[in-house]
């Protein structure tokens, strides 16, 4: 009877199971008739490696499924110029139409969020919204000579006059955009001549309306009529690794890391054996770098901070006085405030988050200083100098030039005194010279 039953709950999972993944496998599969599938999918954050990753990822999954259209709602300040090619390229080869939809009300496409709008098959902006500035600037924060500038200025135009050209947009507009970093809201660039957005919509049902029935040239010269009536909407998430390492590739969260990973090594450093604050500490710290290496950042910022926080450890030790501390707080403001190499806010740090950090690091510094000056001025304890000045008493009468016995700490000890001492007398130490002790009356 058992085994009957086992057997039974064994095939009843089995066929929950199988049934699971067959509902997996259709929900994951677009219907072969009825209503057509777009991929939705939102990009709000700098474009890096990471978001990269994102949107090529959806553009490979519209193409296994056979989506009738991919739809980014992007929002960006800008980002890296070669991750925002790797996209363009993906988006250029995909045999999804592609639309670009800067959404919603109040948001931008600047820098590399303009080369994208202009690379789609559809660019579409939200009212309100606005796109350009797409000026290059160095990425990793270095001053760039006029020769180099003007070859990297130079590329990007030529860059995005392809995209303009093949997509039929307004090419001298979109080349302004570039060498004179112009931004243009939704009404100028759809009523330019011609226009860099073909048209403005509320949100994305409103969006795929408008196209409904409309006929777009893809990049290789192809035409598609796009079919997006009554259709089903397949929102596109990133992954939790995606989500995280997007996360920490923020300004302010790389800095909060850099601050925290420095922090853990030094009161490591502090207190050996601790372990967790040296765990936590590098991996803080091998987070940060990931994070700095897809921003614009000024390695002697960089170098600053690492500097500042430096000189906090060895104050611990080294008896600086508060030499090092100073120093460690204007090294630790002056890198924080150079950090970020970008004009973007964006990519900026916050003062919300410099000055609590640059305060703490203060607060601690100063601490230190006070306990170990605390320390200084504390008088001995232990040795030879822990024991002038403590009492002791006299076991025999001691006389001048003769030797006698004193009690002190447990102990008995030879004493000599410059005067006659009687015994049972309560003497202080005031030296020490071997064995005997120099004492005199109380």
């Amino acid at each position: 009877m058992m085994v009957r039953l086992a057997r039974s709950l064994v095939r009843a999972v089995v066929l929950s199971i199988s049934a699971l993944f067959a509902s997996l496998i259709l929900a994951a599969q677009p219907p072969a008739s009825g209503a057509p599938v777009v991929y939705s999918a939102e990009v709000d954050s700098i474009i890096h490696p990471v978001s990269a990753e994102y949107m090529i990822e959806t553009l490979e999954e519209a193409d296994r499924t056979g989506a009738a259209l991919v739809v980014f709602t992007l929002r960006t300040p800008g980002g890296l110029v070669d991750s925002t090619r790797d996209i363009v390229t993906k988006m250029l080869a995909a045999r999804t139409p592609v639309a670009v939809f800067v959404g919603p009300s109040g948001a931008r496409a600047a820098s590399a969020g303009f080369l994208l709008t202009i690379a789609a098959d559809v660019a579409a902006m939200a009212p309100g919204t606005h796109i350009g500035a797409a000026h290059p600037v160095a990425g990793a924060g270095e001053q760039m000579d006029e020769t180099m500038a003007k070859k990297a200025e130079e590329d990007v135009a030529a860059y995005v006059r392809t995209l303009a050209s093949a997509r039929h947009r307004n090419v001298e507009l979109a080349t302004d955009a570039v060498r004179s970093s112009r931004a243009f809201t939704e009404t100028e660039a759809l009523n330019a001549s011609p226009p860099l957005v073909d048209l403005i919509a509320s949100d994305v049902p409103d969006l795929l309306k408008q196209l409904d029935g409309r006929t777009i040239r893809r990049f290789d010269g192809r035409t598609v009529v796009l079919k997006t009536a009554g259709a089903r909407v397949v929102p596109i998430e990133m992954s939790l690794r995606q989500r995280v390492l997007s996360a920490i590739a923020h300004p302010n969260v790389a800095y909060l890391l850099l601050s925290l990973g420095m922090l853990g090594l030094t009161i490591e450093l502090w207190s050996p054996g601790a372990v967790l604050p040296g765990v936590v500490g590098g991996v803080s710290l091998l987070l940060a770098f990931f994070a700095l290496q897809l921003l614009p950042v000024n390695y002697a910022g960089l170098l600053l901070i690492l500097l500042g926080l430096l000189l906090f450890a060895l104050e611990i030790k080294v008896a600086s006085y508060g030499l090092l501390t100073g120093g460690g707080l204007v090294s630790l403001v002056f890198g924080s405030m150079i950090l970020m190499d970008s004009r973007s806010p964006e990519l900026q740090l916050s003062l919300r988050v410099v000055l609590p950090v640059v305060l703490g690091f203060a607060s601690i510094g100063i601490l230190l200083v006070r306990l170990g000056l605390a320390a200084q001025r504390r008088p001995s304890v232990t040795g030879v100098n822990g024991m002038v000045g403590q009492q002791a008493q006299a076991l025999t009468a001691i006389e001048p030039g003769m030797a006698g016995r004193v009690s002190t700490h447990g102990e008995i000890w030879q004493a000599r005194a410059a005067e006659s001492i009687p015994q049972g007398a309560q003497v202080h130490i005031s030296n020490i010279e071997g064995l005997t002790l120099t004492v005199r009356k109380d």
